[in-house]
């Protein structure tokens, strides 16, 4: 399985014995795996299904899951609320006896707010089951749509960050052969400044060992081998299987490592353009892989 993102959602709907829901599961990127839920009340079991769920499928990003249920008017009993009827017979009385409106039917006095209440007996504990395992199986079906969706994302990535991994690669391989000339470039450089110090008494053996002595310091080849490992892992990385996020985030920070270790020790203004390329390649790579489960 490819790489995945952290970005994407998720929808199913159910219906049973009279009720409807809704599930909906979105996610964003994160550090760590965070699960939020929201369910209809009396369904504790959800918020376990919605947690769960998330652990097997989901390695990183902030998950928000929500359940909306509706009961259908005609699964429940209702109830007239006498109180509230007499409520209104009384306001409207006076209107009534001085002939100002008819007496209200029956049917408009029923249609008031506050009359006709539903009345919630609550559910048999077996049908309050069976409906808790329907809604879970809505939840599984909505947080495999997520999934897929990150996938999706992740195969959107891919082409991106392999694209990036090899720019980097070349940008290293370029500075190989630039800083391969340094070391002239330090010797000549060196033989021109003592020359201007010391004129004629500036010694072709004094001029060696000190500009040797300077390329030692300057030398990149390290940081350029470390750099190619690096290369070469986050390509395994890219084409492995599971969630390799943290990892390359990790990697990142070795690049930029030797990147800026490389333009530290530059001697040569081709090699310091070549140096910040890299670090600005690597702080896009970086930021693509903020988003990678």
């Amino acid at each position: 399985m490819p790489i995945s993102g952290m970005t994407g959602f998720g929808r199913a709907e159910g219906a049973q014995g009279g009720w409807t829901w809704a599930v909906e599961a979105r996610s964003v990127n994160g550090r760590n795996l965070e699960t939020r839920f929201r369910g209809p009340p009396g369904f504790d079991g959800l918020e376990r299904a919605a947690r769960e769920g998330a652990q097997a499928r989901f390695q990183r990003g902030q998950l928000t899951v929500g359940v909306q249920a509706k009961r259908s008017e005609g699964a429940g009993s209702v109830r007239v609320n006498v109180e509230q009827l007499e409520r209104y017979l009384a306001i409207g009385a006076a209107y009534v006896d001085d002939g100002r409106v008819k007496p209200p039917r029956l049917d408009g006095l029923l249609s008031l707010r506050g009359v006709i209440e539903a009345e919630d007996a609550g559910l048999d504990p077996e049908v309050q089951a069976s409906l808790e395992a329907a809604m879970a199986t809505s939840l599984a079906v909505a947080l495999d749509g997520l999934a897929v969706a990150r996938r999706e994302e992740g195969l959107a990535l891919l082409p991106v960050l392999s694209a990036q991994m090899d720019r980097i690669g070349d940008l290293a391989d370029q500075a190989a052969q630039t800083a391969a000339g340094q070391p002239a470039a330090i010797k000549a450089r060196f033989e021109a400044r003592l020359k201007e110090l010391a004129g004629e008494a500036a010694s072709e053996e004094r001029i060696i060992q000190e500009a040797a002595a300077m390329a030692v310091k300057a030398d990149v080849r390290e940081e350029l081998d470390r750099l190619a490992g690096h290369v070469d892992a986050a390509r395994e990385l890219l084409a492995s299987d599971g969630g390799v996020g943290r990892r390359l985030d990790f990697l990142t920070q070795e690049f930029m490592r030797e990147a800026n270790t490389l333009c530290s020790k530059s001697q040569t203004g081709a090699l310091t353009k070549l140096g910040l390329d890299l670090k600005a390649t690597i702080e896009q790579f970086r930021e693509q892989v903020q988003n990678v489960e």
